[in-house]
């Protein structure tokens, strides 16, 4: 196993990595709609696009990319934002791994929205 840790990513937050390479797979952390200095965005579109950036730049560290995410879990504070938040995804996820997505009550620090992701290296 390999730790990853991508210095323009926002920092874990607790006992854990941002990413674990193991064979040919990456298992990237959850990743929260702040931005690399732990600013919240003001909506779910900026929030999304901040947690996608954030897992790219993990990826990148690790040496591979948004193009090979196998598979992502996404949880929403609201599934109200659902179609908001499936837009700006759909941007970015171009290659349309496999996805997971989940209401949850409430996430770390108020964020809208939290991404984890499979990828191959």
């Amino acid at each position: 196993m390999e730790i990853i840790s991508a210095d323009k990513a926002p920092e874990a937050a607790g006992p854990y990595s941002q990413a674990i390479v193991s064979g040919n797979l990456i298992f990237v952390s959850g990743q929260l709609g702040i931005d690399k200095d732990g600013n919240l965005g003001k909506n779910i579109v900026e929030q999304t696009e901040n947690a996608i950036k954030n897992l790219s730049e993990i990826l990148l560290a690790a040496g591979s990319s948004l193009k090979k995410v196998i598979k992502t879990t996404c949880f929403l504070a609201d599934i109200k934002d659902f179609a908001a938040f499936n837009e700006t995804y759909g941007k970015y996820f171009t290659e349309k791994p496999a996805r997971s997505l989940i209401e949850a009550m409430a996430l770390p620090k108020r964020s809208l929205v939290e991404l984890e992701a499979i990828a191959e290296v």
